[in-house]
């Protein structure tokens, strides 16, 4: 299975939905894949169950018409990003200023939090400003961030 072939066929049908493809994780075994999708709205209102169904429908009907992009015995799981969603695009990273980020760079050293401040540069070069837990900032290029999700923390 070409997960990039998956990967356009799943954002073709998503367009058509007026949804976007989020993340796409490919697990199970080679008998039964799993492919795990998370979608977003592109009128950014909030991904509901519907949406999903919507979206599971319009990707199993491709999916199946096309029986040697994967196995016949695929699960198919379609859900939104979540609390912790992550951040690939920079505009997602622009969507995301003012929120806190679990963000993971060479640049960084490891995995630290951080508010994101603010993103800047010329498409293809965008740098990215966060501010740590004590109120220092850095700056970073967003083609060094290896990993990132957005930080979620559950208040008493």
């Amino acid at each position: 299975m070409s997960v990039d072939a998956i990967e356009l066929l799943v954002s073709e049908e998503l367009t058509k939905l007026e949804l976007e493809l989020v993340e796409l994780k490919r697990g199970g075994s080679k008998g039964r894949p799993v492919l795990d999708i998370r979608i977003d709205r592109l009128d950014r209102q909030k991904v509901q169950v519907g949406d999903c169904e919507r979206a599971s429908r319009a990707i199993e009907a491709r999916l199946d018409a096309e029986p040697t992009l994967i196995s016949a015995r695929y699960v198919l799981e379609v859900s939104s990003p979540g609390m912790e969603r992550p951040l690939r695009t920079a505009a997602d990273w622009v969507r995301s200023v003012g929120r806190r980020a679990s963000v993971n760079a060479l640049a960084l050293h490891g995995r630290y939090e951080f508010e994101i401040v603010a993103v800047e540069g010329e498409a293809g070069q965008e740098r990215i400003r966060l501010r740590d837990m004590k109120g220092q900032e850095r700056e970073i290029a967003l083609a060094d961030v290896t990993d990132a999700r957005l930080a979620f923390h559950w208040k008493p």
